[in-house]
């Protein structure tokens, strides 16, 4: 992992860290809201489809993106500091032990959950997908164009670096994923507990994302294993989703996490 100067002010580095983080999802949610308030105020009509798609481009792309290299830009960094490079075969073997790890952490976790008969939060994609399940079929490239790389970009390549740099890199690491996985309390739906209950289970994939960044200094790696691991639970939803032949009793919340 690049090495920078450690921070003189640990608590302004994370605090600075959380508001990285935060500000580039309310900068999307901003974008977004704005954009799809635009588009129904000219009288047309947002499927299912086009809300999944301004999502993506907005949050996850431009405004990830854009808070990145706002970041950069003011700190004068390069790419050097997060860490872009093509995998090499150590890089690719990362990724298949990373992709088996975060996947078996979210199906014990999901499974221990389910078994004591604690109800998670829901993903609001289950929602829309229940409308219309082909939007998934989106998402598996979209996880590895879009939703992989702009959530590692900023917050393992922002986020995490930015608390690394205060606090050293195991800290770096806990505290990026604890922040990654709040973050999508706004992202759920259902009562706090069940909501507190899926962070918790996403605390676990964020760890093995930031931790194989730690160790191959390649933000490629991580975005490739989040994307492969994103693209495999929308195709499991998807194929349940297609099963229960759109049975609402049968929406399969637990897999979208």
């Amino acid at each position: 992992m690049t090495t920078t100067t450690r921070s003189s002010d640990p608590i302004r580095s994370f605090f600075a860290a959380i508001a990285l983080g935060a500000g580039g999802l309310i900068v999307g949610t901003a974008l977004v809201f704005t954009t799809q308030f635009a588009v129904v105020s000219a009288g047309v009509e947002l499927t299912p489809l086009s809300l999944i798609v301004t999502s993506l481009i907005l949050i996850q792309g431009i405004s990830f993106g854009g808070v990145a290299l706002l970041y950069s830009r003011y700190r004068g960094l390069d790419r050097s500091y997060f860490g872009v490079s093509i995998p090499s075969l150590r890089d690719i073997v990362a990724v298949v032990l990373g992709y088996m790890t975060a996947l078996g952490a979210v199906f014990v976790s999901a499974f221990i959950i389910s078994a004591i008969g604690v109800e998670p939060g829901s993903n609001q994609v289950t929602e829309i997908a229940a409308k219309d399940p082909e939007v998934l079929l989106l998402l598996v490239p979209a996880s590895f164009l879009l939703i992989g790389p702009g959530e590692e970009l900023l917050f393992r390549g922002v986020v995490q670096n930015r608390i690394r740099e205060a606090f050293g890199p195991v800290p770096g690491i806990a505290l990026a994923s604890a922040i990654f996985a709040a973050i999508h309390y706004v992202a759920l739906t259902g009562g706090a507990g069940g909501r507190l209950v899926t962070i918790g289970i996403l605390f676990f994939p964020s760890v093995v994302f930031g931790t194989a960044y730690e160790l191959t200094d390649n933000l490629a790696v991580p975005a490739l294993i989040h994307g492969a691991y994103n693209a495999t639970l929308f195709t499991i939803a998807y194929l349940t989703f297609k099963l229960a032949e759109m049975n609402p009793g049968e929406i399969p919340t637990e897999l979208l996490f």
